[in-house]
């Protein structure tokens, strides 16, 4: 069943410390988090009766782990009390491996936050290291572990491949590591190497894979993990089984509304998207000040939001209608092409991307006129 419902994102900002590839939103100033959740909760306040019931609350950022029990009871507390939540809310927390200890996983648990999406990246303490990440491959195995200990029958996993120097047999040990723990879920990402990041200066482009290798890199994951029982349901994405896919994306993919909260949060109401400030400091003063922290609103039309769906919907394993590439002459025969070039596949009326159409997801929209 189709869940219609909203989806609520709060937007976690603090980390010890960034790592060498992000470039999302992020301050280490910790000791900030107190004013943080007493922003959120106020710009909660001005969102009442707007959406919902939420289907969905993922707690995402940042570094979410980081969150005290003091911290995340409050906030939890403080949404569950201006908001309300459909029946069978799926909630997300984002933890990195070196927070997830025995205390904080049960915390979780009893606070009904029942998935937990783990960014471990990589087993191996050489790409960790080249990453800047802070955690050792041995803190990422004994944070699974803890959470299964702990009960967490919802466990997703977030993996990089194309890393530097890495060769197809290490990532296929680092598949095979993680699948001993059966997770649930799985998200695995090429490495994209931004300007401007300490990692684009570390590294050399000729160590990273090349287009043809990064091809094999994806086409090798997707035929592995099917064979072991996942479903391939978004270009970076798997899930054990339909109802574990992560309910909270899906509703970005198909387009349903989403409230975001928290600096550099972003929104979108069905015909309108607005993001905040990014800046945590000009965030929490602005909702001290009782002011608009809203720095960015568009109103879409109808043919940016029939744009928008092709190029979220070629992402997924459900691809679009087949109307909503248009009905055109120049349209249907636009299909018929990308059909026999083997890109897309005629299934129930939708067009569906395989995965060589996957490999040029970005440019499948563009095909039609």
């Amino acid at each position: 069943m189709v869940d219609t419902h909203a989806g609520l994102y709060v937007h976690v900002p603090f980390c010890r410390a960034k790592c060498a590839y992000c470039t999302f939103s992020s301050v280490t100033a910790v000791g900030e988090v107190s004013a943080w959740v007493e922003a959120v909760l106020a710009e909660a306040d001005r969102y009442r009766d707007r959406l919902g019931p939420f289907g969905t609350l993922y707690v995402g950022g940042g570094t979410p782990s980081l969150l005290g029990p003091a911290e995340l009871r409050k906030l939890l507390g403080g949404l569950r009390a201006r908001f309300s939540f459909a029946p069978g809310c799926e909630i997300t927390l984002e933890a990195n491996p070196e927070d997830v200890l025995w205390d904080m996983a049960a915390l979780w648990r009893d606070e009904g936050i029942e998935r937990i999406s783990v960014g471990v990246q990589s087993f191996d303490d050489v790409f960790l290291k080249k990453l800047g990440r802070r955690h050792t491959a041995r803190q990422a195995l004994t944070a699974l572990e803890t959470l299964r200990r702990a009960g967490c029958a919802n466990l997703s996993v977030d993996l990089m491949w194309a890393l530097p120097g890495q060769t197809l047999d290490q990532w296929e040990r680092t598949l095979e590591e993680v699948l001993s723990f059966e997770p649930e879920h799985l998200s695995c990402y090429e490495l994209t190497v931004e300007e401007g990041t300490p990692l684009a200066g570390a590294v050399s482009r000729d160590s990273l894979p090349d287009e043809a290798s990064a091809c094999v890199f994806f086409r090798k994951t997707s035929q592995l993990l099917r064979r072991r029982g996942y479903i391939h349901y978004e270009i970076s994405n798997y899930a054990r089984s339909p109802v574990l896919v992560s309910r909270h994306n899906v509703k970005y993919w198909r387009h349903v509304p989403y409230l975001g909260l928290g600096p550099a949060a972003h929104s979108f109401d069905g015909q309108s998207r607005w993001a905040n400030e990014r800046s945590l400091k000009r965030y929490v003063a602005g909702m001290r000040q009782g002011v608009s922290v809203v720095r960015f609103r568009e109103k879409l039309s109808a043919e940016q939001r029939r744009l928008e769906r092709l190029f979220l919907g070629f992402r997924t394993g459900e691809g679009v209608s087949v109307d909503m590439v248009g009905a055109t002459p120049e349209a249907r025969d636009a299909a018929r092409r990308a059909v026999r070039r083997g890109l897309l596949r005629l299934h129930d009326d939708r067009l569906v991307p395989t995965l060589k159409g996957w490999l040029i997801a970005d440019r499948l929209p563009l095909l039609f006129p």
